[in-house]
């Protein structure tokens, strides 16, 4: 009985340490653009996962098997317009989908611009987004990735997060004493799912735009966030989906971009399913537009030469 017992608490001990089991915080003590209130991160479970003011940032890692691992990674920021974070119908249970897939995940909850802990706002989302994938680029090859391979995804103000690193990247500090912020935040590509791209008053979502900005937002900041006006040659390749009857965040969002892209050279492709609304996660038994995680897994092996 005794021997039974200890197999087991030895297999516990092993599964705890597996890196699917990992929880991993993004920052070493309090992060940048930070103090203290006291204020505690809130969760609510009453269909599915709600996570607001969040305090401290992390990163869940999804890795698949390394006989499965095709060696890209993604980065996934849940929506819920800067307000809170669809956790697990935004966050995990894609990131399971994409390890089944061979691709590791990463799911990342990051700090929403309302909490009053934020100094500056509109900071904190961003300076998050760009650790992640700073971090997840340096345990490469711990992880078996490809760090040539390393996206970004996002889900509606998620997409909006995803497609402002993808626009607003840089290639690290080379001289910080810290060696993971010497790691470019540049995805390889990026994955955008009914997403918030512009700050553009006739096409954004009002909600994540007065989340992240503010009532009444400086023009020059409102444009600095319009991420279809931020595209250059150096953007990475794009991967879009939305739904032509999305009432919430307007196609003409991921149509913009997906404009910008063409104009400046890069990768790009877009699915417009006719229908779906807004929010779908996975779209799971709703018909065609359950199809689009399988476009998503064949477009990254396009991108891989695959």
């Amino acid at each position: 009985m005794k021997r039974i017992l200890l197999s087991a608490l030895i297999i516990g001990l092993s599964l705890s340490a597996l890196p699917q089991n990992m929880i991993i915080p993004l920052w070493d003590g309090e992060p940048p653009n930070y103090r203290e209130t006291g204020l505690q991160t809130l969760y609510d479970t009453t269909d599915i996962v709600r996570v607001s003011h969040v305090r401290y940032p992390d990163l869940a890692v999804f890795l698949p098997s390394k006989k499965n691992a095709t060696g890209e990674a993604v980065v996934i920021c849940p929506g819920g317009g800067y307000m809170r974070l669809a956790y697990d119908w935004e966050g995990s249970d894609v990131a399971r989908w994409l390890s089944s897939h061979g691709i590791a995940a990463f799911v990342l909850k990051y700090r929403l611009p309302g909490p009053e802990s934020n100094l500056v706002p509109h900071l904190s989302s961003l300076l998050d987004a760009s650790r992640a994938v700073r971090l997840v680029r340096y345990h490469a090859a711990q992880w078996n990735l490809d760090p040539g391979k390393i996206g970004i995804m996002g889900f509606s103000a998620g997409g909006h997060l995803a497609s402002t690193l993808s626009t607003h990247y840089d290639a690290g500090d080379a001289n910080a004493a810290d060696p993971v912020e010497r790691m470019s935040c540049r995805p390889d590509f990026s994955i955008l799912i009914y997403p918030v791209i512009s700050m553009d008053p006739e096409i954004t979502h009002g909600g994540s735009r007065r989340a992240l900005l503010g009532e009444q937002p400086d023009e020059a900041l409102a444009a600095h966030y319009s991420n279809e006006r931020q595209v250059t040659a150096g953007t990475p390749p794009a991967i879009l989906v939305h739904s032509g009857d999305d009432h919430s965040v307007p196609v003409e969002n991921s149509i913009a971009y997906y404009r910008a892209l063409q104009k400046n050279g890069v990768t790009a492709s877009m699915h417009i399913y006719p229908y779906g609304g807004h929010g779908y996660s996975l779209a799971v038994g709703k018909g065609h537009l359950s199809t689009w995680p399988d476009r998503v897994a064949e477009w990254t092996r396009y991108l891989s030469g695959n």
